[in-house]
């Protein structure tokens, strides 16, 4: 895993959640979906499409689940998969 793709990642989480430099502090093994209370289902759905602007990717309805936003890991390894 990229630290720096990792830095972007959580640069997009902190900005969509408004969580003013708490993601800063989070790990790859940090929790997300249902550990953070900000990261509801209308914030996942303007993190995808933050992702797609920042990062260029482009994410399909059928590719996201719950373990995509588990934890930080597995949202930059899904990233860094659609990076290629």
């Amino acid at each position: 895993m990229s630290a720096d793709l990792q830095s972007q990642v959580l640069s997009l989480l902190d900005d969509v959640l408004s969580l003013g430099g708490r993601a800063q502090q989070f790990q790859a093994s940090t929790p997300l979906l249902g550990a953070v209370p900000e990261l509801d289902s209308m914030a996942v759905v303007s993190l995808i499409t933050g992702m797609e602007e920042r990062l260029g990717i482009s994410v399909e309805d059928d590719e996201i689940d719950g373990d995509v936003f588990a934890t930080v890991g597995s949202l930059v390894d899904f990233v860094s998969a659609k990076l290629g």
